[in-house]
């Protein structure tokens, strides 16, 4: 099969959406695939597991790279003749992807990845709602399936409008985030670093952002017998440090890799803070390591944390330090909630999302075919 991916964020740049399209891309290598994608530059690098890279014009938007329509899009499109079009969360370039691919013939599975009513309500934008949910339904609409990464998504997605939704979550690295981590020299010099005294490591991993919400470990303080561990960085990270000010807390950067994965093994419980996720991929991560999770109740984490069994699912932050406070006090709890997290995401490899997502690109492709025919047949007429 031949896939054209565009994607709203790519490499250098690291979030949900490069990490998917990334491991997509490994597995569409590994099973003989053809791929090529189309990303916002200026800094994407020209090829990626052997797949030509195509960077296209952007410009800076809270430090990210934003693409901007452009008609080299067409023009790689046209020239690699894809099977399928894969658009990563889309926005401006999606939008111009799905529809050039559109024009082509060309079968279009659309990935949504922005919880929009989340971040409108969250920004006070009130009318300016109304007309985001209706430029997402234009620009989801014109795929012929879009893939939703929980039942919240899946249900906002349904209330406005949006057709043709089906389910496909995230893929975890079992062999790279595993609970048997804790035993490697990185992980234990960092634990050592982050806990000198043996106190139990709380821990929040991911960017920090407004709509993470890393604030709300703010509930925590004062209580005993405790450390926090805050991994990642981000345009918020001054006023977050500002609310966690003169707490005991290790601020330990962006890590990537092998180093990310000592840092989940230095953790004992996973706070996951942000109630706009669409999906919550270090929920994930911090289950395959073994780690008990406390998230809110909302978004994607509902389908993700099981209440009572592999963690603590919130309604507020009184919720959440008593969720924490049991699980500090508690050793044999937060042995028990991670090995059933661990069990909770042993089918939930990358290997099986790609069986998933080829799935769906097979389904978009029939679906176009079978527009195409109606289309002809209206002509005819």
């Amino acid at each position: 099969m031949r896939v054209a991916i565009v994607s709203e964020s790519f490499l250098p740049t690291v979030n949900g959406v490069t990490t998917s399209v990334c491991r997509v891309l490994d597995e569409l290598n590994d099973r003989g695939h053809d791929a090529v994608v189309i990303c916002p530059g200026p800094n994407a690098p020209l090829q990626y597991r052997g797949f030509a890279v195509h960077p296209v014009p952007s410009i800076a938007y809270r430090q990210f790279p934003l693409g901007m329509p452009n008609q080299h899009v067409q023009q790689v499109l046209a020239d690699f003749a894809p099977d399928v079009l894969h658009a990563a969360s889309p926005f401006l370039l999606g939008a111009q992807a799905i529809a050039a691919a559109g024009r082509l013939g060309v079968g279009t599975v659309a990935v949504y990845q922005t919880d929009v009513a989340g971040y409108a309500k969250r920004n006070r934008l009130g009318l300016t709602t109304n007309l985001a949910w209706r430029y997402v339904r234009w620009v989801h609409n014109g795929a012929d399936l879009t893939l939703a990464p929980s039942t919240a998504s899946a249900s906002d997605l349904d209330r406005a409008g949006i057709l043709r939704v089906r389910r496909w979550g995230r893929g975890v690295d079992l062999a790279r985030y595993h609970p048997n981590n804790r035993r490697r020299p990185g992980a234990a010099a960092l634990r050592e670093l982050v806990s000198p005294d043996g106190e139990v490591v709380v821990g929040y991993v991911g960017r920090i952002a407004p709509e993470k919400q890393v604030e709300r470990l703010a509930a925590l303080r004062g209580m005993d017998g405790i450390r926090i561990a805050v991994v990642g960085d981000g345009p918020a990270e001054v006023p977050v440090r500002k609310a966690l000010k003169r707490m005991p807390v290790s601020w330990l950067g962006r890590r990537g890799g092998d180093d990310l994965a000592d840092a989940y093994a230095a953790i004992d419980v996973f706070v996951h803070t942000g109630t706009e996720e669409t999906f919550g991929q270090t929920v994930q991560e911090a289950h395959a390591s073994g780690l008990p999770v406390v998230a809110p109740n909302a978004g994607g984490p509902i389908d993700l944390v099981r209440h009572g069994v592999d963690g603590f699912l919130v309604d507020d932050d009184a919720e959440l330090r008593a969720a924490v406070q049991r699980l500090v006090d508690d050793g044999h709890l937060r042995w028990r909630m991670g090995e059933a997290g661990r069990r909770a995401v042993l089918a939930a490899s990358w290997s099986a999302l790609c069986d998933q997502l080829l799935q769906h690109y097979a389904a978009a492709i029939t679906h176009r075919s079978a527009s195409g025919r109606r289309l002809q047949r209206a002509v005819d007429l």
